[in-house]
């Protein structure tokens, strides 16, 4: 996972060097899980004169009820589920081609993709290996044929991909409540198409757009209960009729926004499009924009004196969205876990796990804690968590104040914290703060992380120049953007 972010930035390098052979008329990008979407568009931005078109494969069938998952996952975590059943829950959950079905990073990618205009419509969440999905993928490469500069129908990426598409993709990723790792991904994404967004502009979106849809870990549907109440074309229709989207921007499929308001389907095996149904047809997952689930977006963006970080509140209870405890400080989830398992996490506190940041150890997520952090709050304990890393795409119902910045090893606030600091942590009023008094906490050095043992081992020695360059979280969390 340390080399996870990092990822991101050797596909968009990789693409360059396939696209930079400029032989070309036109991309199919054939982006799907979490990294991969991201560094795909990253690199074909470098390449704005030519057409580009993704392909998704869709979401695997539904398996294992989430809640389900989740039990499984967190009884595994107290010691209540052996390994072997916690294997037999992960493989009924992810058991075919495809993407994981909650509404992760990979599912949110293809969210944005269509917010953008970059997929033709409708196409996100169509199974593989069915007779639709065939026909979509057909169609999308006859698709990249008719919008080269060799025919009428020119629409070259750089044209696609303006202010409008990168606006359109923030109000969508709080529309649907959408992955915490687009504060990072779509900042990288503008910068290389020479757009600057910060957290600001996600958090003013975000409260200003209803949330529409309820899908896990966000709720207890998959993507696949999402298409089949609507999907996308449903909430891009919503989102247009409320003046929430900007719908002229140049669509691969050709037309504007409102042409991606539509889903396809098969008539006696010829592909077409229509609109979407007029209500959505399960309430319980997705909602018209006069009754949404809740009257603000997911995201928020945080700030105080330990800097700036990123909350995802969708998922989150109202009454867990404020916190004011003592700090329990780590330097590692796994040392997190150990405490957990030892039983001397007892009590209400704020978790700090810092060291995780871009230039410390590529930032993985920190996907373990997940499980852990909800026992905790089912006992009834108040808990949450403070971190300059990441947490997984599926960021769920406890409270996290993550992607902090400055990142601790770079002289963050966040080195500054001891044991027993009291926290607070209020998603509502967007504040993070540790309750110290300010004289004390202006004296008070920061802990440089120890870094030593994120620097060798499973390929970690080929990426010391990435870290070394790697901007802020906030900035992209990307080496990409070295002036010089």
């Amino acid at each position: 996972m340390e080399l996870s972010l990092q990822s991101r930035d050797v596909i968009a390098m990789a693409t360059a060097v396939s696209l930079s052979h400029e032989m070309f008329d036109a991309a199919l990008l054939l982006g799907v899980c979490d990294k991969i979407v991201p560094g795909l568009l990253m690199g074909a931005l470098s390449f704005g004169h030519l057409p580009a078109i993704f392909v998704p494969a869709g979401p695997m069938p539904s398996g294992l009820p989430n809640a389900e998952k989740a039990r499984v996952r967190q009884a595994y975590a107290e010691g209540k589920a052996t390994r072997e059943e916690l294997l037999a829950a992960e493989a009924a959950s992810y058991h075919s081609a495809g993407t994981c079905t909650f509404y992760g990073t990979a599912n949110s990618n293809q969210m944005l993709l269509e917010m953008m205009g970059l997929q033709l419509p409708g196409t996100s969440f169509v199974n593989p290996n069915t007779p639709l999905r065939d026909a979509l993928t057909v169609a999308a490469a006859e698709r990249a044929c008719a919008i080269t500069g060799q025919g009428e129908q020119f629409t070259p990426i750089g044209h696609t991909v303006d202010e409008k598409a990168i606006v359109n993709a923030m109000v969508g990723l709080a529309a649907t409540g959408g992955s915490t790792n687009h504060a990072i991904h779509l900042v990288a994404i503008a910068r290389t198409a020479g757009l600057l967004i910060t957290w600001d502009d996600l958090d003013e979106l975000s409260r200003a757009t209803p949330l529409l849809a309820r899908v896990y870990p966000n709720g207890q549907a998959d993507v696949n209960h999402l298409a089949a109440a609507g999907g996308l074309p449903f909430v891009i229709r919503e989102l247009l009729a409320g003046g929430l989207l900007h719908p002229d921007i140049a669509c691969v499929g050709g037309g504007d926004l409102h042409q991606q308001a539509r889903e396809p389907w098969l008539d006696d095996g010829v592909l077409r499009w229509r609109d979407p149904p007029a209500h959505s047809g399960d309430a319980n997952v997705l909602r018209p924009l006069s009754d949404p689930f809740d009257p603000e977006g997911g995201l928020r963006c945080l700030s105080g004196n330990l800097g700036r970080a990123i909350v995802k509140v969708s998922a989150v209870k109202h009454e867990h969205r404020r916190i004011e405890a003592p700090a329990r400080i780590f330097g590692s989830q796994d040392a997190l876990l150990a405490a957990f398992k030892a039983g001397e996490l007892t009590g209400d506190h704020v978790v700090v796990v810092r060291g995780q940041g871009p230039r410390a150890n590529g930032m993985p997520e920190l996907h373990k804690l997940t499980p852990t952090l909800g026992v905790m709050q089912d006992r009834g304990q108040r808990v949450a968590l403070l971190t300059d890393g990441r947490m997984s795409g599926a960021s769920g119902k406890v409270l996290a104040a993550i992607h902090v910045v400055p990142e601790a090893v770079c002289g963050g606030a966040i080195a500054k914290l001891r044991d027993g600091d009291l926290v607070r942590i209020d998603s509502e009023a967007g504040v993070v703060e540790a309750k110290v008094p300010a004289a004390e906490w202006a004296a008070r050095e920061a802990s440089r992380p120890d870094t030593a043992g994120n620097r060798h081992g499973v390929g970690r020695e080929l990426f010391g120049l990435m870290r070394a360059h790697a901007n802020s979280a906030e900035e992209g969390g990307s080496a990409l953007f070295v002036e010089g």
